[in-house]
């Protein structure tokens, strides 16, 4: 399950997110799976992300979200994102 969680600004700096790679994506939907976990943190927009089992989660600016390694996902952007992201 993704891990979706609010940090604070000092917490963000000391794991280094403001000099991960950023992402943008425009409004869309697509499938999409995780072969390797992947942190990110919204600087904006706003995501429905379905899981497999038709349950959904919602997030988007200034969330801090965890993907985890082998999830299989639908992601339906509602407003154009922009992300830090890190791969692990």
């Amino acid at each position: 399950m993704v891990l979706i969680k609010k940090l604070e600004v000092n917490e963000l700096e000391k794991m280094g997110v403001f000099s991960w790679p950023i992402w943008e994506k425009e409004i869309s939907v697509f499938d999409w799976f995780y072969d390797t976990s992947e942190s990110c943190y919204f600087l904006e927009g706003q995501v429905e992300v379905t899981y497999d089992d038709g349950k959904s989660v919602c997030f988007g600016k200034g969330d801090f979200v965890t993907f985890p390694k082998g999830l299989a996902c639908t992601w339906k952007i509602t407003t154009p994102v922009k992300k830090h992201y890190l791969f692990d």
